[in-house]
């Protein structure tokens, strides 16, 4: 489903007319994957995204307890914007909701952290394959052996994302990507899935199996679902992430983020 504006995309969302995954959505528009936290751990999450950028590139925080992201989309709600939100209580899984108001305090800070959504314009512009649009599914995701630098409270495994590709067309998807540091750049693994830890590439640990064909290897960048492995591992009372895949549509657009 494409439309015009990313706003547009907002509204049908906060409406609850879109539940799903946001790949393919809002071609041209950044898209970000959410952490909230309560301030308490806010700073300790902040150096965790620094000392982690590939994983972790922050593209805005909030104020505390706003859920406007000013510099992004200032006319958009954190708390009802994106399709489906996770709610992590002392480090397990609670329940996903579609709408986070009542969960909302006033001493909330909001991350919003670069999406390899957005990269995925450009691959499609280039000729390149993105499987999960194709197969209209969600990007498989997978918890690695790769760790990741401890910052305060915050440590855990890096999570990665997945794309299978030629060889040729995963060389040209590493130029290309490199380009959009902000939304995870280059690959950080290609090839064997179990020199990073993956022990069966068709079961991943969030979002959808994909087909990889013959001629094909997967491809794997740093994800922003990251933070919800490092949650597990971590254990803060209490974490607001998006649902994998469902992310927060910016008005920043994608073309501002490519340093070349």
């Amino acid at each position: 489903m494409k439309f015009k504006t990313a706003k547009e995309i907002r509204r049908l969302i906060r409406a609850q007319e879109i539940t799903n995954s946001t790949a393919g959505m809002a071609i041209g528009y950044t898209q970000a994957n959410l952490v909230i936290l309560r301030k308490e751990h806010a700073y300790d999450f902040l150096l965790f995204s620094q000392r982690n950028p590939k994983a972790c590139p922050i593209i805005e925080v909030t104020d505390v307890g706003s859920p406007i992201p000013k510099l992004t989309a200032p006319n958009s709600d954190i708390r009802t914007d994106l399709p489906r939100y996770r709610i992590y209580r002392d480090g397990k899984f609670d329940e996903e909701v579609l709408d986070i108001t009542p969960y909302w305090e006033n001493d909330m800070v909001a991350f919003l952290i670069g999406c390899s959504f957005t990269f995925e314009t450009p691959l499609l512009e280039n000729d390149i394959p993105v499987r999960h649009i194709e197969e209209k599914c969600n990007v498989p995701m997978y918890k690695t052996n790769i760790q990741c630098e401890d910052a305060g409270k915050f440590h855990g495994p890096m999570v990665v994302s997945m794309r299978p590709m030629t060889s040729e067309n995963a060389i040209r998807a590493t130029q290309i990507t490199s380009r959009y540091p902000q939304v995870h750049g280059s690959p950080i693994h290609i090839g064997d899935p179990s020199s990073i830890g993956i022990t069966n590439i068709h079961k991943p640990d969030f979002g959808d199996s994909v087909t990889i064909k013959k001629n094909e290897i997967p491809v794997f960048w740093a994800c922003g679902v990251t933070p919800q492995a490092v949650a597990m591992e971590s254990k803060p009372d209490l974490m607001i992430t998006h649902g994998p895949g469902c992310m927060f549509i910016t008005d920043l657009l994608d073309k501002k983020l490519s340093v070349i």
